[in-house]
């Protein structure tokens, strides 16, 4: 039996969750999303992929700057929906939204709940160095992804960027959601509550944060890397120059931290090394690091800060 849904959503992300809702069959009468926004050099505002995506399909997209109104709610609430599918929305749901469904308004989020509520729960799993994570889909209540969860996918990060986990756990994410409505409509799925245990927050990636520290551990310095790759991407500065560093590997070295040790472009850190492999300096492509050096001499002993 199909279920009438409506789906929030607004990245790359949450499209592949909506396309497999499509795909099963369920009814969806309307998408929202974040309001178009200024992009590209003209920084005309474009809608986001889930908007695209819901209008080529032919769905009614909205995109309220808030759900807090009267009119907007009483609007939600005329779909007489089953539920309501979050996914990376970006708005908060109040309580009379939360409440318009039959069953409940349900998240998918990108982390083993409790750990790393919140809005960036990809990069900060890879970025504090965790050895694995997930996505959960979750019954909504008022606070901030705290509900019970109700199913769970789980896969290592081993070596991956934020960019790769990302696109993993999309995929991983519409799957577990599609089998989650499955056994909603069969009554014969149980709402487990999180632990008190073991509550971490995954707050937004800041500007500043993206600067590699190289006093760091390469240990640390590598997670940092990885965590913010592909976007913003973390990065130093050389020459009077800025340079986003999208993947490096941990290697044994010594040196002062920042030091390029290599010829290689490897770079001293606090503890050990690492040998910088994919780079991006502004307004060019991301390169690896021997057309980079093709390009841009870094010799032996040259500073990175």
């Amino acid at each position: 039996m199909a279920l009438r849904l409506a789906f929030l959503g607004t990245p790359d992300f949450a499209v592949p969750t909506l396309a497999e809702l499509i795909a099963q069959g369920h009814e969806i009468p309307r998408v929202y999303s974040q309001p178009p926004r200024p992009r590209g050099r003209g920084l005309e505002a474009e809608p986001g992929p889930v908007h695209k995506f819901a209008a080529t399909a032919g769905i009614e997209v909205r995109t309220p700057l808030s759900l807090k109104n009267e009119a907007e709610q009483k609007s939600f609430a005329d779909l007489h929906l089953d539920a309501a599918i979050v996914v990376a929305y970006g708005l908060l749901l109040p309580k009379a939204v939360l409440d318009a469904p039959a069953f409940g308004c349900f998240n998918l989020h990108a982390s083993l709940l409790p750990r790393w509520r919140g809005a960036a729960p990809i990069q900060r799993a890879v970025m504090a160095g965790d050895a694995e994570t997930g996505v959960m889909v979750m019954q909504m209540e008022e606070g901030l992804d705290t509900g019970p969860v109700l199913m769970a996918e789980r896969t290592p990060i081993t070596r991956k960027t934020s960019g790769e986990l990302a696109t993993e756990l999309s995929r991983l994410g519409a799957d577990l959601m599609a089998r989650a409505l499955a056994a909603l409509e069969r009554g014969s799925i149980k709402a487990v509550p999180q632990s008190d245990a073991g509550v971490t927050y995954a707050k937004k990636i800041l500007k500043d944060e993206a600067r590699i520290d190289w006093t760091k551990s390469a240990a640390e310095i590598d997670y940092h890397i990885r965590g913010l790759s592909p976007t913003p991407g973390a990065f130093t500065e050389i020459k009077g120059e800025r340079l986003k560093i999208l993947y490096a590997e941990p290697v044994k070295g010594k040196g002062a931290p920042g030091e390029i040790i290599g010829d290689d472009l490897t770079v001293a850190c606090g503890a050990n090394a690492l040998r910088i492999l994919k780079v991006q300096r502004a307004g060019k492509a991301v390169m690896d690091s021997g057309e980079l050096l093709r390009g841009f001499a870094l010799p032996i002993g040259t500073k990175l800060a």
